[in-house]
């Protein structure tokens, strides 16, 4: 049977030193090497799953950020699509008016012709102003509804608003009996007046829409931002310190090497009195 080989007090005990400081090196090398000072639930149990906890919301808020983001692009298209149809009803009551100075029916009837024309330009045009398979603006609109956060409860719903011609005023897509007198002319001026106002009422709604989603998005943006300023706080290494400690831990290394051979040079003097 193999007799146990056994270690003086002072040799145990600079050999457990050495051991300690080694792994102390090792756990200060993990931190530099990934600049965090939690690196599992090992290093510190609380700070690792309560960082995580701070990290899976914030991931879960940037989720609904994105979703209020592409909400505010939406809402961007369709007020885009409102002003370029205001642009259109604008040429349109132009035309009215230059046709209240036409000389001949001829005339009338050629400015109508191109009114009816711009009337359903304005149309097409608001069929194009979709974002994403939504259009809020067309004729029969759709309605967008909007997350704030993350329990995927709906928070808002924006309400399309139907402007094409034939809903504007009284109804601008046809000009009055081409236009044949004046008195036409002075009823349709009294719809484009109207439809400028519907027009300029709806980007109003929807514009004011558009400036609330843009502070839930830059609110959420600086929530997402605190929380993982909050889950760093608890998890991220000095690297300063850290640089710090190894230094000291390499010069206690090497002290502890050197006591281990001063202890071990001591055994070896007593063997050497029976020489």
């Amino acid at each position: 049977m193999a007799q146990e080989v056994k270690l003086s007090a002072s040799t145990r005990t600079n050999l457990l030193s050495l051991q300690a400081t080694t792994r102390l090196i090792g756990r200060t090398q993990e931190r530099l090497s990934t600049g965090l000072k939690v690196n599992s639930a090992l290093d510190d149990a609380s700070a690792f799953f309560q960082a995580r906890s701070l990290t899976n919301r914030a991931a879960d808020l940037s989720t609904v950020k994105d979703g209020v983001d592409q909400a505010i692009q939406t809402l961007k298209a369709a007020v885009q699509g409102i002003e370029a149809a205001t642009k259109l009803v604008e040429q349109i009551k132009g035309l009215a008016n230059g046709a209240k100075n036409a000389t001949t029916a001829t005339e009338r009837s050629t400015l109508a012709n191109q009114a009816e024309q711009l009337a359903a330009q304005l149309d097409l045009l608001l069929n194009d102003a979709s974002y994403n398979g939504l259009n809020l603006v067309r004729a029969t609109p759709d309605n967008m509804q909007v997350n704030f956060n993350e329990d995927s409860a709906i928070e808002l719903t924006i309400v399309g608003v139907n402007v094409t011609s034939a809903n504007l005023g009284a109804d601008i897509s046809a000009c009055t009996n081409n236009w044949g007198t004046v008195g036409d002319i002075n009823a349709d001026l009294d719809e484009y007046t109207s439809a400028l106002g519907q027009l300029r009422t709806s980007a109003a709604t929807l514009g004011s829409q558009n400036t609330l989603l843009q502070t839930r998005f830059d609110f959420i943006a600086d929530i997402v931002n605190t929380l993982k300023e909050g889950s760093d706080k608890l998890t991220l290494a000095d690297t300063n310190e850290e640089g710090a400690n190894l230094l000291a831990l390499q010069t206690r290394q090497q002290l502890g090497i050197n006591s281990l051979s001063l202890a071990a040079q001591s055994e070896q003097a007593i063997l050497n009195l029976f020489s």
